[in-house]
Parts: structure tokens; sequence; C-alpha cells
């Protein structure tokens, strides 16, 4: 009879020994990061076409960077982990990713944001493109020996 590990925080992930691996919450902090920069996004928006008070967007956009940063932080320290995988899968992803952004900064652009507006638009911009292909790489590399 096989045994079948609950599923939780390490999700099936094992490491050398066999033995289920506790692994950082790097999915749960680029999403946050992801929902607090959507928040951000939703409350420019909202203000638009008039003039969009930015405290709020960069203070978001702050938090998220920073929980992308812990994210990293965390990845980065952890051992053993598949860092060949997570390479070569968040190289494809990033490179998509980006692309997809810069097209989302030119439709900006044409649609006439200016100024702190864009910075804060097109910085979101670049969290995104980091975040999701972090998520990506991680689901991928956290299951590889």
């Amino acid at each position: 009879m096989s045994q079948v590990s609950a599923p939780g925080r390490e999700g099936g992930a094992r490491g050398p020994d066999g033995a289920a691996r506790r692994l950082p919450p790097v999915t749960e902090l680029c999403v946050g990061s992801l929902a607090l920069m959507l928040a951000g996004g939703v409350f420019i928006a909202a203000n638009l076409p008039g003039t969009v008070p930015l405290g709020l967007p960069a203070g978001l956009l702050v938090g998220g960077g920073l929980l992308t940063a812990l994210a990293l932080g965390l990845l980065a320290r952890t051992r053993p982990f598949s860092f060949r995988t997570f390479f070569q899968v968040v190289r494809w992803a990033l490179l998509a990713y980006l692309v997809i952004s810069g097209l989302l900064a030119y439709v900006f652009i044409r649609d006439g944001a200016r100024g702190p507006m864009l910075a804060v638009l097109v910085a979101t911009l670049f969290l995104f493109a980091v975040d999701v292909p972090t998520v990506i790489a991680f689901t991928v590399a956290r299951y590889q020996e």
C-alpha cells in the first residue's frame, strides 16, 4: 500500500532523502505582491481621466516590491532546490512577460500617460514581469530533484 502525503505547505515536494521538504512561501509572497499592484492599478483607473493622486498606488507598489524582494531572497537561500530547472523555466517566462509588459507600457504611453503616473505604471509592469515568471518557475522547480 503506497503512502500519499497530505496536501500542505510542501505541496508534495520531496527532498533527496524522500522526506517532505519545507519550502519558503515564494508563491504566496509573489501573489500578494501582484494583488497589491493590481489594487494600485484599479485605483489609478478609477480616477482617470482626471488627476490621479499617486500616494496610494505608489505605496502599494513599494509594498509589492518588498514582497517580491522577500520572495526572491527566501528563494535564494533555499537548499536543496533545483535552481537549474528554475532558471531554465524563468528565463523563457521572463522573456514572454517582458514582451507583454512592454506592449502594455506602449499602450499607456499612446493613451497619454505621462510623468509620475507613467513611472508608477511602468514600475508596476516591471514587478508584474518578475512576479509571474517567478511563480511559474518556482512551481515547476519545486517538484524536481
